[in-house]
């Protein structure tokens, strides 16, 4: 049958752009029952509270994504400066009631819904918390992406997207029970999928080096990083940032000739190994797993994030990196991930041919590190032995900081062996152990504490050596706490 050509009378529409989504109640009511009827398929014998929360939290997803268009679009124009902030933690708490209080949209909300035979506090409760993160870290960087999307700041926040949170705690005539934390069981309704980023992250295998100085990492055991976009808010002034988590998925889903020859586990064997890696918040490292676990998400993190930030980089610039620093800055949250100054060396040192030197500069002007914890034995080091085994060429980059490093501490103190034990990023003993907080401060601009206090005793002990080698590093921000609103109302 031939295809009849219509005419129309006005010019084409751009695919891209759209009318501007109303705020009142009319058109929020409007596209509630929009998105329960068509796009969720239900009809009025639908009983479950599940759907008409997901109405809702769609017609004000579609509102955040209108602003987060334009606010990305904003950024890319201006060619303004960007900052990271890399963190195995984000306790959001709730996505709902927190962007109808950023964009304003409470009260014509409440009148829609109510309109609809719908109470939103009622809604509000259906949504699970985001089992993202465990406590006070966790809390710190959910403040702060919050408080730059409000400040117009253009930041994004980078995590892991965990299967699972630490555990659902029930109290069980006084006695705690423990069960899992499986948050994500009814999806994320604000999270947008990325199924055209992938980034690929490498573990094990071996490196061989060539007669011009070039190293290759072989043989090893890839896992794909995907990426999950959600919306984070700014209150009411129209910016919304990113907060960007990494999915961990194989390579390959299975198997062919194992699946064939009736080894149905063994032919899901990768899959299953790949996904361990963000299935679980905190996994337990009491044992020599649970530690090779740990190790594996805070490279993944690390590894996926920088990769992602530098393929937008070279998108823009191709592989002139002149100005990057000046155009780019990673704020590590904790020790945890320390790592990426190993990988961002490696990345530029291998992967795009910089010398060691301007590798270095700019490593050393982008990297910035926030410490936690006062207690020596809370600092995370790592067995030399594991890294040799999961992570052998930023092993070999660790070692080489750590030479050049300690040349320049001996050059000030010639002579003092004590010292260059105490500062040496790797620590002797029964078995060597990688200190991740000295790589996190020899290879950074800025180390902050998180409380005036906190941060002279830092100076005044734990890191003493370090700072009197760079005093006008050690700085102070003190933790503050974004004010989330939370409203009791009815009929209103």
């Amino acid at each position: 049958m031939p295809t009849r050509h219509l005419k129309y009378s006005h010019p084409t529409q751009k695919l891209t752009e759209t009318k501007p989504l109303g705020m009142e109640p009319f058109d929020i009511g409007r596209d509630v029952a929009q998105h329960f009827n068509v796009t969720l398929g239900r009809d009025k014998s639908c009983k479950s509270a599940h759907y008409t929360y997901t109405a809702v939290a769609l017609s004000v997803r579609d509102r955040l994504m209108e602003r987060w268009k334009d606010t990305q679009e904003a950024y890319r124009e201006s060619g303004c400066k960007r900052a990271y902030y890399l963190s195995l933690e984000f306790l959001m708490g709730r996505t709902l009631s927190n962007a109808m209080l950023n964009l304003g949209l409470v009260d014509a909300s409440v009148i829609a819904l109510k309109d609809l035979g719908l109470v939103l506090e009622e809604l509000i409760e259906i949504e699970a918390d985001a089992g993202l993160g465990n406590g006070g870290l966790g809390r710190l960087a959910a403040c702060f992406v919050d408080s730059c999307a409000t400040l117009q700041l253009p930041v994004t926040g980078y995590g892991i997207r965990y299967e699972y949170g630490m555990f659902r705690q029930l109290i069980d005539q006084g006695y705690q029970l423990e069960e899992p934390d499986h948050w994500l069981l009814n999806g994320l309704v604000f999270e947008l999928e990325r199924p055209d980023l992938k980034i690929r992250v490498r573990f094990g295998g071996l490196t061989r080096h060539s007669p011009t100085g070039s190293v290759e990492w072989l043989d090893t055991q890839d896992v794909l990083a995907v990426a999950y976009d959600v919306p984070v808010p700014g209150y009411q002034n129209g910016t919304v940032n990113t907060l960007r988590l990494w999915k961990a998925a194989a390579t390959d889903e299975f198997s062919l000739r194992e699946f064939n020859a009736g080894d149905y586990t063994e032919a899901v064997r990768s899959k299953n190994l790949a996904e361990n890696i963000t299935m679980v918040l905190y996994p337990n490292d009491a044992s020599e797993n649970g530690k090779e676990l740990r190790l594996r998400q805070q490279y993944f993190l690390a590894s996926a994030s920088l990769q992602d930030i530098l393929r937008e980089w070279i998108a823009l610039h191709g592989e002139d990196f002149e100005g990057f620093e000046e155009k780019n800055v990673f704020q590590l949250n904790d020790t945890h991930p320390t790592i990426a100054v190993a990988e961002l060396m490696r990345l530029l040192l291998d992967e795009h041919g910089l010398s060691w030197e301007r590798a270095w500069q700019i490593t050393t002007h982008t990297m910035a590190y926030t410490n936690h914890t006062l207690l020596p034995e809370a600092l995370e080091k790592w067995s030399v032995r594991l890294f040799r085994q999961l992570l052998p060429r930023l092993l070999e980059i660790i070692f080489e900081i750590n030479a050049r490093f300690l040349k320049e501490v001996e050059a000030l103190w010639p002579g003092d062996h004590d010292r260059l034990a105490r500062m040496s990023l790797i620590e002797e003993g029964a078995e060597q152990q990688i200190r991740m907080a000295y790589l996190a401060m020899v290879g950074s601009f800025s180390v902050n504490g998180v409380a005036a206090l906190h941060s002279n005793l830092l100076i005044e002990g734990m890191f003493k050596d370090f700072h009197e080698l760079w005093p006008k590093k050690f700085n102070n921000k003190t933790n503050g706490a974004w004010r989330r609103m939370f409203w009791l109302k009815s009929g209103s």
